[in-house]
Protein backbone atom coordinates (compact mmCIF):
# COMPACT_ATOMS: atom_id res chain seq x y z
CA UNK A 1 0.00 0.00 0.00
CA UNK A 2 1.37 3.36 -1.07
CA UNK A 3 1.88 5.95 2.16
CA UNK A 4 0.59 9.32 1.64
CA UNK A 5 2.80 12.09 2.54
CA UNK A 6 -0.32 14.68 2.49
CA UNK A 7 -1.29 13.43 5.97
CA UNK A 8 2.50 14.13 7.36
CA UNK A 9 2.22 17.67 6.21
CA UNK A 10 -1.50 17.73 8.15
CA UNK A 11 -0.39 16.32 11.16
CA UNK A 12 3.02 17.87 11.56
CA UNK A 13 1.01 21.10 12.17
CA UNK A 14 -1.84 19.90 14.51
CA UNK A 15 0.46 17.78 16.71
CA UNK A 16 2.54 21.27 17.34
CA UNK A 17 -0.58 23.15 17.66
CA UNK A 18 -1.95 20.71 20.44
CA UNK A 19 1.71 20.71 22.25
CA UNK A 20 1.62 24.19 22.33
CA UNK A 21 -1.89 24.56 23.70
CA UNK A 22 -1.14 22.01 26.40
CA UNK A 23 1.78 23.76 27.54
CA UNK A 24 0.05 27.25 27.43
CA UNK A 25 -2.33 25.48 30.07
CA UNK A 26 0.21 23.98 32.16
CA UNK A 27 2.32 26.71 32.36
CA UNK A 28 -0.76 29.01 34.03
CA UNK A 29 -1.73 26.39 35.94
CA UNK A 30 1.95 26.21 37.81
CA UNK A 31 2.04 30.50 37.84
CA UNK A 32 -1.45 30.15 39.60
CA UNK A 33 -0.19 28.37 41.76
CA UNK A 34 3.40 30.07 42.34
CA UNK A 35 1.69 33.29 42.75
CA UNK A 36 -0.47 31.90 45.01
CA UNK A 37 1.79 30.74 47.70
CA UNK A 38 4.09 33.68 47.48
CA UNK A 39 1.05 36.35 48.41
CA UNK A 40 -0.11 34.22 51.08
CA UNK A 41 3.50 33.85 52.21
CA UNK A 42 4.58 37.95 52.22
CA UNK A 43 1.13 38.40 53.71
CA UNK A 44 1.89 36.30 56.54
CA UNK A 45 5.41 37.79 56.73
CA UNK A 46 3.41 41.33 56.61
CA UNK A 47 0.84 40.48 59.66
CA UNK A 48 3.64 38.93 61.92
CA UNK A 49 5.59 42.30 61.57
CA UNK A 50 2.40 43.85 62.73
CA UNK A 51 2.76 41.08 65.60
CA UNK A 52 -0.90 40.06 64.29
CA UNK A 53 0.31 36.66 65.03
CA UNK A 54 -3.11 34.74 64.49
CA UNK A 55 -3.32 36.45 61.30
CA UNK A 56 -0.15 35.61 60.12
CA UNK A 57 -0.50 31.69 61.21
CA UNK A 58 -3.94 31.45 58.89
CA UNK A 59 -1.95 32.96 55.72
CA UNK A 60 0.97 30.48 56.63
CA UNK A 61 -1.39 27.57 56.98
CA UNK A 62 -2.74 28.94 53.30
CA UNK A 63 0.85 29.26 51.94
CA UNK A 64 1.17 25.57 53.04
CA UNK A 65 -2.08 24.64 51.70
CA UNK A 66 -1.00 25.87 47.76
CA UNK A 67 2.64 24.39 48.20
CA UNK A 68 2.92 21.40 50.68
CA UNK A 69 6.49 20.95 49.68
CA UNK A 70 8.07 24.26 50.66
CA UNK A 71 10.08 23.73 53.73
CA UNK A 72 10.35 27.06 54.89
CA UNK A 73 6.72 27.68 55.09
CA UNK A 74 6.60 24.48 57.67
CA UNK A 75 9.62 25.95 59.65
CA UNK A 76 8.10 29.39 60.04
CA UNK A 77 4.46 27.99 60.75
CA UNK A 78 6.15 25.09 63.49
CA UNK A 79 8.23 28.20 64.82
CA UNK A 80 5.26 30.46 65.01
CA UNK A 81 3.10 27.83 67.44
CA UNK A 82 6.05 27.65 69.44
CA UNK A 83 6.40 30.93 70.41
CA UNK A 84 2.17 31.18 70.77
CA UNK A 85 2.41 28.32 73.35
CA UNK A 86 0.79 25.92 70.64
CA UNK A 87 3.38 23.35 71.26
CA UNK A 88 1.57 20.06 70.33
CA UNK A 89 0.80 21.92 66.87
CA UNK A 90 4.17 22.75 66.35
CA UNK A 91 5.48 19.13 67.26
CA UNK A 92 2.84 18.04 64.45
CA UNK A 93 4.40 20.16 61.71
CA UNK A 94 7.90 19.39 62.41
CA UNK A 95 7.42 15.37 62.94
CA UNK A 96 5.51 16.06 59.33
CA UNK A 97 8.65 17.49 57.93
CA UNK A 98 11.36 15.20 59.53
CA UNK A 99 8.70 12.24 58.13
CA UNK A 100 9.40 13.55 54.28
CA UNK A 101 11.49 11.38 52.32
CA UNK A 102 12.55 13.74 49.84
CA UNK A 103 14.06 15.99 52.99
CA UNK A 104 17.77 16.66 52.57
CA UNK A 105 20.09 16.19 55.78
CA UNK A 106 20.87 19.95 56.57
CA UNK A 107 17.10 20.68 56.29
CA UNK A 108 16.30 17.23 58.70
CA UNK A 109 18.98 18.06 61.07
CA UNK A 110 17.36 21.99 60.94
CA UNK A 111 13.93 20.18 61.27
CA UNK A 112 15.12 17.66 64.09
CA UNK A 113 16.37 20.88 66.19
CA UNK A 114 13.31 22.31 65.80
CA UNK A 115 11.37 19.49 67.15
CA UNK A 116 13.80 19.30 70.43
CA UNK A 117 12.95 23.22 70.98
CA UNK A 118 9.17 22.24 71.23
CA UNK A 119 9.44 19.51 73.23
CA UNK A 120 11.67 21.32 75.87
CA UNK A 121 9.43 24.73 75.68
CA UNK A 122 6.55 22.17 76.48
CA UNK A 123 8.55 20.91 79.53
CA UNK A 124 8.86 17.33 77.46
CA UNK A 125 12.22 16.84 79.33
CA UNK A 126 12.75 13.20 78.73
CA UNK A 127 11.73 13.26 75.44
CA UNK A 128 13.70 17.17 74.77
CA UNK A 129 16.67 15.14 75.47
CA UNK A 130 16.59 12.20 73.14
CA UNK A 131 15.79 14.89 70.23
CA UNK A 132 18.90 17.13 71.32
CA UNK A 133 20.97 13.40 71.53
CA UNK A 134 19.59 12.75 68.25
CA UNK A 135 21.85 15.84 67.03
CA UNK A 136 25.40 14.62 67.77
CA UNK A 137 27.64 14.78 65.03
CA UNK A 138 25.69 17.39 63.07
CA UNK A 139 26.09 20.99 62.54
CA UNK A 140 23.92 21.51 65.77
CA UNK A 141 25.92 19.35 68.41
CA UNK A 142 27.47 22.15 70.12
CA UNK A 143 23.78 23.93 70.35
CA UNK A 144 22.38 20.67 71.09
CA UNK A 145 24.89 19.72 73.95
CA UNK A 146 24.41 23.45 75.13
CA UNK A 147 20.75 22.82 75.36
CA UNK A 148 21.16 19.38 77.12
CA UNK A 149 23.26 21.21 79.64
CA UNK A 150 20.58 23.45 80.63
CA UNK A 151 18.33 20.57 80.30
CA UNK A 152 20.15 18.76 83.35
CA UNK A 153 20.31 21.66 85.37
CA UNK A 154 16.83 22.46 85.18
CA UNK A 155 15.69 18.46 86.15
CA UNK A 156 18.42 18.62 88.74
CA UNK A 157 20.72 15.84 86.68
CA UNK A 158 24.17 17.11 88.16
CA UNK A 159 26.35 14.17 87.57
CA UNK A 160 24.66 14.44 83.58
CA UNK A 161 25.13 18.05 83.57
CA UNK A 162 28.80 17.97 84.99
CA UNK A 163 29.60 15.25 81.67
CA UNK A 164 28.29 17.36 79.61
CA UNK A 165 29.70 20.53 80.43
CA UNK A 166 32.95 18.89 80.56
CA UNK A 167 32.38 17.27 76.92
CA UNK A 168 31.84 21.00 75.52
CA UNK A 169 35.16 22.30 77.79
CA UNK A 170 36.47 19.65 75.79
CA UNK A 171 35.80 20.60 72.22
CA UNK A 172 37.17 24.52 72.99
CA UNK A 173 32.93 25.66 73.33
CA UNK A 174 34.09 28.14 76.68
CA UNK A 175 35.15 27.87 80.25
CA UNK A 176 33.10 25.57 82.56
CA UNK A 177 35.03 24.72 85.14
CA UNK A 178 33.23 26.97 87.92
CA UNK A 179 29.77 25.59 86.33
CA UNK A 180 31.40 22.05 86.34
CA UNK A 181 32.20 23.00 90.50
CA UNK A 182 28.93 24.22 91.15
CA UNK A 183 27.18 20.84 89.88
CA UNK A 184 29.93 19.02 92.33
CA UNK A 185 29.02 20.74 95.36
CA UNK A 186 25.10 20.22 94.29
CA UNK A 187 26.34 16.32 94.57
CA UNK A 188 28.05 16.77 97.24
CA UNK A 189 24.99 18.24 99.62
CA UNK A 190 22.89 15.48 98.22
CA UNK A 191 25.53 12.61 99.34
CA UNK A 192 25.71 15.30 102.60
CA UNK A 193 21.47 14.17 102.87
CA UNK A 194 21.96 11.03 102.04
CA UNK A 195 24.55 10.74 105.22
CA UNK A 196 27.11 9.80 102.77
CA UNK A 197 30.22 11.68 104.43
CA UNK A 198 32.36 9.85 102.02
CA UNK A 199 30.95 10.68 99.00
CA UNK A 200 30.30 14.45 99.69
CA UNK A 201 34.19 14.44 100.71
CA UNK A 202 35.35 12.65 96.92
CA UNK A 203 32.53 15.49 95.21
CA UNK A 204 34.17 18.90 97.19
CA UNK A 205 37.37 17.31 95.87
CA UNK A 206 36.09 17.33 91.68
CA UNK A 207 34.80 20.81 93.01
CA UNK A 208 37.83 21.86 94.15
CA UNK A 209 39.83 20.41 90.86
CA UNK A 210 37.30 21.97 88.40
CA UNK A 211 37.83 25.18 89.91
CA UNK A 212 40.67 25.88 92.09
CA UNK A 213 39.57 29.04 92.68
CA UNK A 214 36.12 29.16 93.33
CA UNK A 215 34.54 30.06 96.83
CA UNK A 216 31.37 27.23 97.26
CA UNK A 217 33.64 23.95 97.60
CA UNK A 218 35.85 25.65 100.55
CA UNK A 219 32.64 26.66 102.44
CA UNK A 220 31.06 23.18 102.11
CA UNK A 221 33.73 21.86 102.91
CA UNK A 222 33.90 24.12 106.01
CA UNK A 223 30.42 23.34 106.60
CA UNK A 224 30.82 19.14 106.39
CA UNK A 225 33.62 19.79 108.85
CA UNK A 226 32.15 21.57 111.54
CA UNK A 227 28.43 19.39 111.15
CA UNK A 228 30.91 16.52 111.43
CA UNK A 229 32.58 18.23 115.07
CA UNK A 230 35.56 19.29 113.39
CA UNK A 231 35.71 22.84 114.56
CA UNK A 232 39.41 23.15 114.00
CA UNK A 233 39.42 22.09 110.35
CA UNK A 234 36.45 23.57 109.53
CA UNK A 235 37.83 27.08 110.37
CA UNK A 236 40.93 25.71 107.84
CA UNK A 237 38.51 25.96 105.11
CA UNK A 238 36.56 29.14 106.04
CA UNK A 239 40.22 30.88 106.87
CA UNK A 240 41.45 30.04 103.16
CA UNK A 241 37.63 30.92 101.75
CA UNK A 242 38.42 34.85 103.86
CA UNK A 243 41.74 34.96 102.02
CA UNK A 244 40.66 33.78 98.57
CA UNK A 245 36.75 34.90 98.47
CA UNK A 246 36.09 37.84 101.55
CA UNK A 247 33.13 38.86 99.86
CA UNK A 248 31.55 34.93 99.89
CA UNK A 249 33.46 34.59 103.76
CA UNK A 250 30.25 36.84 104.94
CA UNK A 251 28.04 33.50 104.31
CA UNK A 252 29.75 31.70 106.89
CA UNK A 253 30.72 34.21 109.36
CA UNK A 254 28.22 33.36 112.26
CA UNK A 255 29.30 29.83 112.16
CA UNK A 256 33.23 30.62 111.71
CA UNK A 257 32.08 32.23 115.25
CA UNK A 258 30.62 29.65 116.77
CA UNK A 259 33.48 27.02 115.71
CA UNK A 260 36.73 29.75 116.77
CA UNK A 261 34.05 29.62 120.44
CA UNK A 262 33.96 25.82 120.22
CA UNK A 263 38.19 25.60 119.16
CA UNK A 264 38.84 27.99 122.01
CA UNK A 265 40.49 30.24 119.07
CA UNK A 266 38.33 33.44 119.90
CA UNK A 267 41.42 36.06 119.84
CA UNK A 268 42.75 34.60 116.58
CA UNK A 269 38.85 35.05 115.14
CA UNK A 270 38.37 38.42 116.48
CA UNK A 271 41.79 39.56 114.45
CA UNK A 272 40.59 37.85 111.26
CA UNK A 273 36.96 38.92 111.57
CA UNK A 274 38.22 42.62 112.20
CA UNK A 275 40.26 41.95 108.60
CA UNK A 276 37.77 40.94 107.06
CA UNK A 277 35.49 43.67 108.14
CA UNK A 278 38.00 46.21 106.84
CA UNK A 279 38.19 44.82 103.62
CA UNK A 280 34.47 44.13 102.70
CA UNK A 281 32.06 46.07 105.87
CA UNK A 282 28.77 44.18 106.64
CA UNK A 283 26.26 43.64 109.09
CA UNK A 284 26.81 39.64 109.32
CA UNK A 285 30.81 40.19 110.27
CA UNK A 286 29.81 42.51 113.22
CA UNK A 287 27.20 40.04 114.45
CA UNK A 288 30.07 37.51 114.60
CA UNK A 289 32.23 39.70 116.44
CA UNK A 290 29.58 40.89 118.80
CA UNK A 291 28.92 36.69 118.61
CA UNK A 292 32.94 36.30 119.55
CA UNK A 293 31.96 38.83 122.53
CA UNK A 294 29.16 37.51 123.55
CA UNK A 295 26.89 40.69 123.18
CA UNK A 296 23.72 41.60 121.53
CA UNK A 297 24.39 43.32 117.85
CA UNK A 298 22.67 46.72 119.23
CA UNK A 299 25.19 46.97 121.91
CA UNK A 300 28.37 46.51 119.71
CA UNK A 301 30.43 49.79 119.82
CA UNK A 302 31.46 49.47 115.69
CA UNK A 303 27.68 49.31 115.27
CA UNK A 304 26.92 53.20 115.07
CA UNK A 305 30.37 54.03 112.62
CA UNK A 306 28.96 51.09 110.64
CA UNK A 307 25.11 52.67 110.10
CA UNK A 308 26.38 55.84 109.62
CA UNK A 309 28.79 55.21 106.97
CA UNK A 310 26.65 52.41 105.62
CA UNK A 311 22.37 52.93 106.40
CA UNK A 312 20.32 50.36 105.98
CA UNK A 313 17.32 49.29 107.60
CA UNK A 314 18.93 46.19 108.83
CA UNK A 315 21.73 48.19 110.67
CA UNK A 316 18.60 50.02 112.02
CA UNK A 317 16.97 47.63 113.17
CA UNK A 318 19.65 46.36 114.98
CA UNK A 319 20.48 49.24 116.58
CA UNK A 320 16.74 49.58 117.77
CA UNK A 321 17.32 46.69 120.27
CA UNK A 322 19.34 49.11 122.48
CA UNK A 323 17.40 49.95 125.31
CA UNK A 324 16.02 52.98 125.52
CA UNK A 325 18.12 54.40 128.53
CA UNK A 326 21.21 53.96 126.38
CA UNK A 327 20.41 55.68 123.01
CA UNK A 328 21.75 59.08 122.46
CA UNK A 329 21.04 61.66 119.74
CA UNK A 330 24.04 60.05 117.48
CA UNK A 331 21.42 57.13 117.54
CA UNK A 332 18.60 58.90 116.73
CA UNK A 333 20.10 60.50 113.63
CA UNK A 334 21.74 57.60 112.37
CA UNK A 335 18.38 55.40 112.69
CA UNK A 336 16.56 58.36 110.60
CA UNK A 337 19.05 58.51 107.67
CA UNK A 338 18.74 55.15 107.34
CA UNK A 339 15.17 54.97 107.10
CA UNK A 340 14.59 57.79 105.25
CA UNK A 341 17.38 56.22 102.27
CA UNK A 342 15.45 52.88 102.45
CA UNK A 343 11.73 54.56 102.07
CA UNK A 344 13.17 57.07 99.37
CA UNK A 345 12.20 54.85 96.37
CA UNK A 346 8.89 53.93 97.74
CA UNK A 347 8.00 57.33 97.59
CA UNK A 348 7.66 57.72 94.22
CA UNK A 349 5.04 56.90 91.60
CA UNK A 350 4.53 54.44 89.16
CA UNK A 351 2.47 54.17 86.15
CA UNK A 352 -0.14 51.24 85.89
CA UNK A 353 0.32 50.75 82.08
CA UNK A 354 4.02 50.82 81.32
CA UNK A 355 5.31 50.88 85.34
CA UNK A 356 7.33 53.95 84.74
CA UNK A 357 8.19 55.31 87.74
CA UNK A 358 9.11 58.61 88.60
CA UNK A 359 9.39 61.14 91.81
CA UNK A 360 6.57 63.90 91.47
CA UNK A 361 3.05 62.89 89.63
CA UNK A 362 2.51 63.26 85.96
CA UNK A 363 -1.01 64.04 84.19
CA UNK A 364 0.59 62.11 81.18
CA UNK A 365 3.05 59.18 81.50
CA UNK A 366 6.26 60.57 80.00
CA UNK A 367 7.26 56.49 78.90
CA UNK A 368 3.82 55.53 77.41
CA UNK A 369 1.94 58.95 77.43
CA UNK A 370 -0.80 57.62 78.45
CA UNK A 371 -3.42 59.79 80.74
CA UNK A 372 -4.49 59.86 84.01
CA UNK A 373 -2.09 56.11 84.61
CA UNK A 374 -0.56 57.43 87.63
CA UNK A 375 -2.15 56.14 90.66
CA UNK A 376 -2.11 59.71 92.85
CA UNK A 377 -0.34 57.91 95.71
CA UNK A 378 3.22 57.00 96.42
CA UNK A 379 4.17 53.41 95.98
CA UNK A 380 4.14 52.45 99.34
CA UNK A 381 0.60 53.39 99.92
CA UNK A 382 -0.57 51.34 97.44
Amino acid sequence: MDFDFQWVLIALPLAFGVGWLASRLDLRQVRRESSNSPKAYYKGLNLLLNEQQDKAIDAFIEAVQHDPDTTELHFALGNLFRRRGEFERAVRVHQHLLGRADLGATERDRAQHALAQDFMKAGLFDRAEQAYKALAGTPFDTESRLALLNLYERSRDWRAAADTAAALEKTGTGAFGTRIAHHWCELAMEADGRGDAAGAASALAKAREAAPQAPRPLLLAGQQAWRAGSATAALQHWNELRLRDPASFHLVAADYASAAIAADQVEAARAALDKAYAQTPGLDLLRALAQLAQQPLGSSAGLLPHLQAHPTLSGAQALLERPASDWTETDAAAVRTAVAKAARPMQRYRCAACGFEAQRYFWQCPGCLGWDSFPPRHLEEL
